[in-house]
Order: structure tokens, then sequence, then C-alpha cells
């Protein structure tokens, strides 16, 4: 098989196996109101069953990096892809607390894999950075969008288990035709080693600093938003709504974000990182501000607002990687960005239901806007460090 039609072939995997992570790991915030339709345990006590997933999906995307290299990214992606779909197959058959927690787990560890390996390989074979990166996005994000809605409709149709049953068979399946179509990763495309030119920096470990803030509040203001999202509607759109219409209400806020990652593709390969970052995180405060104060259609604009930045600096983030970080190194810099922002945001679960039980989602989107202000800080800061000159090094005597 000639390099361009591998690489081709490996970035399709790659924008599936992003629909699918996203996906997978949301399907539990929607289906849990149907679980606790049918259990009778408060939304508190059962949501908090996923802490373990979420913390899993940045706490074990740090060893990524070393597993790369032992048993290469494509076996390790084949890897994920079979072993994620195993571990939906096996949340459906839970009956108790325990078996939901343990599960969960396992969902999370595999979930780790994809976006330090996924983000590595797409850099190396992207033609345009920008716009790969963006569509990139798309796919996963399309993935959280279709979660609810799809979620919804299964466990209203058929049951729960079918939520989890349906996507995670599917997902083997495409783990099984990556593993016979993509027979190896092949050469980084020539377009593609472009991007391995870096951006010098004057002060990196200042600037890997600010940027560790920014992903560890992005992580906690997107977790938030995602886990939370199905909930929000079903309480405070200020109707008595059927689960269905949640979920579909949920996907169309989804998909606004995920357009905006589109755009934000488009915009990397034209404008400055820095000043993309500042013009778009001012609207995460103001749209959790918004949905913290109002119900009805100004709290659905809030939250698309606010996800729609929290999408876009996904995009951003990856792209920073790519600009500031040598080719060699990517697949570790992703892991430890993933870590740090997967790992902080796995606490948005209990977060949100201590918040939740103490004084409902006014007081959880509040405080999901003092992150929101935190990134902005972040984007300000990161501009300031970019800008910088770089330290002069002393020169030995002779």
């Amino acid at each position: 098989m000639d390099q361009e039609r591998l690489s081709r072939r490996l970035i399709f995997f790659i924008n599936v196996g992003h629909a699918f992570d996203h996906f997978l790991l949301l399907v539990y915030p929607t289906a849990v109101l149907a679980i606790t339709a049918e259990t009778g345990l408060p939304y508190s006590a059962l949501i908090g069953l996923s802490t373990g997933a979420f913390v899993a999906f940045g706490l074990f995307s740090l060893p990524v990096g070393w597993l790369a290299d032992r048993i290469s990214r494509r076996n390790l992606f084949g890897i994920y892809f079979v072993g994620y779909g195993a571990s939906a197959l096996g949340i459906a058959t839970a009956h108790s607390a325990t078996a939901f927690t343990v599960w969960l787990l396992i969902l999370g560890i595999f979930s780790a894999i994809y976006h330090p390996i996924g983000t590595a390989m797409l850099v190396a074979h992207a033609r345009r950075l920008g716009h790969d990166l963006g569509v990139n996005a798309v796919w996963g994000n399309l993935g959280a969008a279709f979660a609810s809605g799809v979620t919804a409709f299964l466990a209203a149709k058929i049951g729960w288990q079918a939520a989890f049953l349906v996507p995670g068979i599917i997902c083997i399946a495409f783990g099984i035709a990556f593993l016979v179509l993509v027979p190896s990763e092949g050469e980084a495309h020539a377009a593609g080693k472009s991007t391995g030119e870096v951006t010098p920096v004057g002060r990196p470990v200042l600037l890997f600093a600010v940027y560790a803030v920014a992903i560890a509040a992005g992580g906690m203001t997107f977790n938030i938003l995602t886990i939370a999202m199905p909930k929000v509607i079903d309480e405070r759109l200020g109707a008595a709504v059927p689960l269905f219409m949640i979920g579909s209400i949920a996907t169309g806020v989804f998909i606004f974000g995920a357009l905006t990652q589109l755009v934000m593709g488009r915009l990397i390969d034209r404008f400055s990182l820095t000043t993309l970052f500042m013009l778009l995180t001012p609207f995460q405060p103001i749209g959790l501000l918004l949905a913290a104060l109002t119900t009805g259609w100004p709290l659905l604009v809030g939250l698309a607002m606010a996800l729609g930045a929290s999408y876009g600096q996904v995009v951003l983030n990856d792209a920073m990687i790519a600009r500031y970080v040598p080719g060699p190194s990517r697949v570790k810099a992703v892991s430890i960005r993933y870590f740090i922002g997967f790992a902080a945001s796995g606490f948005a679960v209990p977060l949100i239901a201590l918040l939740y039980g103490m004084h409902g989602f006014t007081f959880v989107l509040a405080i999901a806007a003092a992150f929101g202000a935190l990134i902005v800080a972040s984007a300000v800061g990161f501009a300031y460090v970019v800008a910088l000159p770089a330290t002069p090094r002393p020169v030995a005597a002779e």
C-alpha cells in the first residue's frame, strides 16, 4: 500500500476512534437518568460511581507514551478499539454499585489510550495541521454530541443496557477492521513533517506552567459541562421534557460545540495561537454565568456558548503542542497534557455530586464559571510568556 493511501486510511480510523472515545465515556451520564428511574437510587449517588472512569481517563494517559515505545502506536491503537468496546459490554452486565464502579473504571483505562496515541499519529500524518486537528476534533465532539441523543433513544426504546451494548459491539468491529486494513503506521506524511519545525520559546518552563493551569481548569469546565448537561436541561429548561427530548436537546448543544472546533481548526492555519486563545476563552465564564442565572432558552444559549469555547480550546491546546514541542517528544508531551487535563477533570464528578446536593446546579455552574475565569487569566499569561525574549545563555570562558 502506498504511503499516501495509508496515511489517509490511518487518519480516518484516528477520527473514528476520537468519536468513540467521547461517545462511550458520555453514555453513562445520560443512561444514569434511566438507571435512576429503574433502581430508585438518587442521581447524586449514581453519578458518583463514574468518578473512577474520568480520573482514569487522565491518570492512565501518562504511561501510554511508554507503552507506545514498546508495542508500537499502531498496535496500541488496535487494543484501544477492542478493549474500549469490550468495557462497554461489561457495563451492560452490571447490576450493583460495585459492578458499575469496576466496569466504568476499566472503561476509563482504555479510553485513556486514545488521545496520546491518536493526536501524535494525526500530527505526524496531517497535511494541514489546523484543518486536520479541527476535523478530528469535530469527530470527537460529534461523538460526545450523539452520546446523549442515542443513549436516550436506546434507553427509552429498549433499555439502558442497549445504550452500552450497541456502541460497544460497533467499537470492537472498527478495532478489528483497523488491525486488518492498517497493517502498519508507515512513515510520517511529508507535509506532516513540517509540523516538526517548532517555534522557539524564551521561557519554556514558565510557558508550560501557564499552559498546565489552562489545561487543568479547562478540563474541569469541559467535564462539568459534558457530564451535567443532560441533568441541567432536565431540571432547568422550564418545562417537563421526556428523556428522549432531553438527549436530543443536549445533542444539539454538543453539535454547536463541534462546529466551533471546525472553525477554530481553520483559524489556526491563519492567525496567531495566542491571539485566538485570548479571544476565545472569555466565552467560557460568560456562557457559564448566563446558564447559572437563567432558565429556558437563555440557559441553552449560555451552555452552547460555554461548550463552544471549551471545545475550541481543545483544538488550540493540541495545536500548541504541535507548534512548541519537537516531533520526537510529542507522544510524551500529549500524554502529560491529557494526564493533567483529564486527571484534574476527573474530580468534576464528585464536585458535581457535592455541589448539586448542597445548592443545585446554580452553584455548580457558578463554580465552573470560576474555572473559566482562571482559563482567561492563563490565556493572558500564555501570550505574555510567548512574547518574552529568550534568556541569554552564559558564554564559557576561553
